[in-house]
């Protein structure tokens, strides 16, 4: 028996605007929007289920609410890659006009990936084509 990859559970404050902000980084779409949760998903996993198996959907992010503000770094992050004929700098300036923010989180100078925060704060990183 094996499981599969279902959501990643993000704890936030605004669980709306996290779940906007998200497809517009990711050009997904919001699957479930509640007071106590959002989730998102590729635009694929919203046609009918049977036209797609299941196990082909993918993951979903999900937003939960949580009382307490991030105060240290994340222990998971989300990598992101733009298309390999994208240029990464205009993907970076594209997402910081979205409203992130750049963070430093140890990482080299020499790295070829760029490190990013999502409005609340939580990282993620944005690699290269070389990546």
């Amino acid at each position: 028996m094996s499981v599969r990859w279902y959501s990643t559970v993000v704890d936030c404050s605004d669980i709306a605007a996290q779940a906007r902000w998200w497809t517009e980084v990711l050009g997904w779409a919001v699957a479930f929007e509640a007071p106590e949760e959002a989730a998102i998903v590729a635009p694929h996993a919203l046609t009918k289920e049977d036209q797609i198996p299941l196990l082909e959907r993918g993951p979903a992010l999900v937003f939960v609410p949580v009382p307490e503000g991030k105060t240290v770094k994340n222990r998971l992050h989300i990598d992101l890659a733009p298309g390999p004929d994208d240029d990464q700098a205009a993907e970076v300036e594209r997402l910081l006009r979205l409203g992130a923010t750049r963070v430093d989180v140890g990482q080299p100078e020499s790295a070829t990936w760029v490190v990013l925060a999502d409005p609340e704060g939580n990282e993620f990183c944005v690699l290269s084509s070389r990546d």
